[in-house]
């Protein structure tokens, strides 16, 4: 063995690679991604860890990722819910809750939600129930089962999501007998709870937005257009007559990058009417890159939330999710030593 093989003993297998993947690993300009800037003289490879602290919801994230509502009221909830508690904790993310509907009147399903032991103290849970079940709480003067739920999960506010499309395409739906944005102006003005309001998968315009970010609520959550579409979802369960009938309503909405836009120039809009301070850009966020460039645009703190890829990784042996993670994780921090925002 001469000395240059001594010194990088891989150099021969390497430079064979090179030359076998040569020809697939040629890009067009046109599969270059635009949205960044690629600044290779600025920084060191970073360490692991190296993110800087990021104040949301009262506590501190280690990494700008939130767990989106996903699960409840299956068989796989609790080993869901219980992995992607395990993950938050270990790399530092905060999480929100799937439905909670079930823990209203009995403590059967408790088990599979009962997650404040795995993720800790120091990192924020939110329990999380439907904008249906908020109404109908206020209506039967019955919201003292709110602070119950949130009591006996310990968590730290409300979720309430708001899918009118939804719930009117299911074939087992309710109905909203009121306006969701009087909904929860009773429920703030009725309770001291925290509350984060999200949609289900197709976002909001321009006067949601706004009335929402002049309401005290702890963040807004977009669940845009561009990831799980649950109208889509429950209009697939229903007839062909339906399907058929209603098949573009499904297909309305607006992406994490439209609202991205329309939050900031609401801010300037509103300018101290505003009163919510935070939000969670979900919806069609699929890798590091998307949620990056997209917390970077946003101009008020935010965090970006994952639910299918959390979810696809989370429903077996705990190893795959944490694998999955520390990849998410890494390449946001290669992400932030490398590349600007355009």
């Amino acid at each position: 063995m001469n000395k240059l093989q001594q010194d990088d003993p891989t150099a021969a297998s390497r430079k064979r690679d090179h030359i076998e993947l040569a020809f697939q690993s040629q890009i067009t300009a046109q599969q270059l991604d635009r949205r960044f800037s690629y600044e290779p003289l600025l920084a060191a490879h970073p360490q692991p860890g190296c993110l800087p602290p990021l104040p949301f919801l009262g506590k501190s994230l280690r990494v700008p990722m939130w767990v989106s509502s996903m699960t409840g009221g299956t068989e796989w909830a609790r080993i869901i819910n219980h992995n992607l508690a395990r993950a938050c904790r270990e790399f530092g993310m905060g999480m929100g809750l799937g439905s909670c509907r079930s823990l209203l009147y009995d403590d059967l399903s408790l088990d599979d939600f009962n997650v404040r032991p795995v993720i800790g103290d120091d990192l924020p849970l939110y329990a999380n129930l439907g904008i249906a079940q908020v109404e109908q709480l206020i209506q039967k003067n019955a919201l003292h089962k709110v602070d119950e739920l949130i009591a006996k999960l310990s968590a730290d506010g409300l979720i309430i999501h708001i899918n009118p499309l939804q719930e009117w395409l299911q074939p087992e739906g309710d109905r909203f007998t009121r306006a969701p944005l009087h909904t929860i102006s009773d429920f703030l003005e009725q309770r001291d709870i925290p509350v984060i309001v999200k949609e289900v998968g197709q976002g909001m315009g321009y006067e949601s937005l706004k009335a929402l970010l002049q309401l005290p609520i702890q963040a807004l959550d977009f669940a845009a257009s561009g990831g799980t579409n649950f109208a889509l979802l429950e209009l697939l369960r229903s007839n062909p007559i339906s399907q058929e009938a209603y098949g573009q309503l499904a297909y309305v909405g607006h992406t994490a990058e439209e609202m991205v836009l329309l939050v900031n120039q609401l801010v300037t809009e509103l300018g101290e009417q505003r009163l919510c301070n935070q939000i969670i850009i979900s919806g069609g966020i699929r890798h590091f890159l998307d949620g990056y460039y997209l917390t970077g645009k946003l101009t008020l703190p935010a965090v970006y939330g994952q639910a299918s890829g959390f979810l696809k990784h989370a429903r077996g042996d705990y190893a795959e999710l944490q694998a999955y993670v520390e990849t998410q994780v890494r390449g946001l921090e290669v992400a932030n030593a490398f590349l600007k925002i355009k």
